[in-house]
């Protein structure tokens, strides 16, 4: 676990980042230092493709650190359904009593892959979560004003969450010596991931960009934060200079080299519940569906 504290800047939150290896994603959670009241943005249920199996150690860490700090957390959210991993969210907003979230564009998402998965059940289900974000909403927990931005482009549902002189900004952005994540999901854009990017390399310079994923690129260890500034330096795909054709051209042609994530088809029909797994039948007995001859072998 990554401590990055805040800062003096108005509403600054203290963040929390917990990292989950086998699927290389960040979990985070932000704090109010004066009230201890937080939220949890994307964290994750660990799954074993091979042998079907679930547990909750990674949001049990998480669980222990808030009874650890004495915080109230209010919220569990998610950016995005995740493709490469499970979400928690559903087990820790009841572990804790909280509330859970997503954005509103989850819903055509939902209706994307309810015919992948021949399940018409996924679709128009907003019960599973107490809100669905817009752009531009916000809302209080405790000091601190969290501020909702649409960041399409990974996934047309993705959205960003802004905490003072934070933002939790998922699958837009990697670190920089990593640039930036792929667009090539159903319902993802390049385009749009581009805008998405202008539009957080707008805010002020200062700002810490809190990533969803590292691999821990030559060896280093696994990052999850670097400022708005250092991305304009650095940033290997959309540092000052680059321009949107450039990010466009190197983008899709990194992005048709890239194999499925090994638990998307897995995560995707849980995700779009909320992390609720499947409901058993009368038996007691839970399957997760795959979608046969629907994807290109060679992704």
């Amino acid at each position: 676990m990554i401590k990055s504290p805040h800062t003096d800047q108005p509403g600054s939150p203290d963040v929390a980042c917990f990292y989950e290896e086998t699927t290389g994603s960040w979990q985070y959670v932000a704090s109010d230092p004066e009230t201890k009241r937080a939220i949890i943005i994307d964290p994750v249920l660990d799954f074993d493709p091979a042998g079907g199996a679930t547990w909750t150690a990674s949001a049990d860490e998480i669980a222990d650190y808030v009874a650890a700090e004495g915080l109230t957390v209010e919220w569990v959210l998610d950016t995005h359904p995740h493709a490469d991993h499970f979400s928690s969210a559903h087990y820790l907003a009841e572990k804790l009593g909280a509330k859970q979230a997503i954005g509103e564009k989850v819903l055509k998402v939902q209706e994307i892959w309810a015919d992948y998965y021949a399940d018409d059940s996924l679709a128009n289900s907003p019960g599973h979560w107490d809100r669905l974000f817009a752009d531009g909403d916000s809302f209080k927990v405790g000091g601190l004003e969290i501020k909702v931005m649409l960041s399409t482009g990974h996934t047309l549902a993705s959205v960003s969450y802004l905490v003072g002189d934070a933002i939790f900004a998922h699958d837009t952005f990697m670190v920089p010596d990593s640039g930036t994540s792929r667009a090539d999901f159903p319902g993802g854009s390049t385009e749009e991931l581009w805008e998405s990017l202008q539009a957080i390399l707008a805010l002020p310079e200062d700002t810490r960009v809190f990533v969803g994923h590292d691999y821990g690129k030559g060896g280093r260890d696994p990052a999850c934060m670097a400022t708005v500034g250092e991305h304009l330096e650095s940033n290997i795909h959309v540092k000052r200079g680059v321009t949107r054709e450039e990010f466009i051209k190197t983008r899709d042609e990194r992005d048709a080299t890239l194999s499925l994530p090994k638990q998307m088809l897995y995560a995707l029909q849980v995700n779009l519940r909320g992390g609720r797994l499947p409901e058993p039948d009368a038996k007691g007995r839970a399957v997760l569906r795959v979608p046969l001859n629907r994807f290109d072998p060679q992704k």
